[in-house]
């Protein structure tokens, strides 16, 4: 009976070192959590940029509002019946002290 006792033991200890030491065991599944959590937070960082983009095609399809603004930003874009105006500020130099 002690033979047997022992016996199962040591192959508990030997199972107990594969999982915990050898390289499919507890570090894989630690390596693997890892790995699933950094995709997750790519996944919802390109999930946000999709939606942004799905509201920008949105806009762009529901008229002409969107596609304005962007000429405008992009292009420079100048409508009929406006004026552009362009203020330049003075160049600033320094005061000369002393000498």
């Amino acid at each position: 009976m002690k033979l047997l006792a022992a016996a199962l033991f040591a192959a508990l200890l030997l199972l107990q070192g594969r999982i915990w030491l050898s390289s499919q065991g507890v570090r894989s599944v630690y390596r693997l959590e890892r790995a699933v959590a950094m995709q997750a937070k790519l996944d919802r960082r390109l999930q946000r940029r999709n939606a942004r983009l799905a509201a920008e095609v949105a806009d762009l399809e529901s008229g002409t509002g969107a596609i304005e603004e962007r000429a405008r930003s992009e292009l420079g874009m100048i409508g009929p019946h406006e004026t552009f105006y362009m203020v330049v500020e003075p160049p600033h130099f320094p005061l000369r002290t002393g000498h």
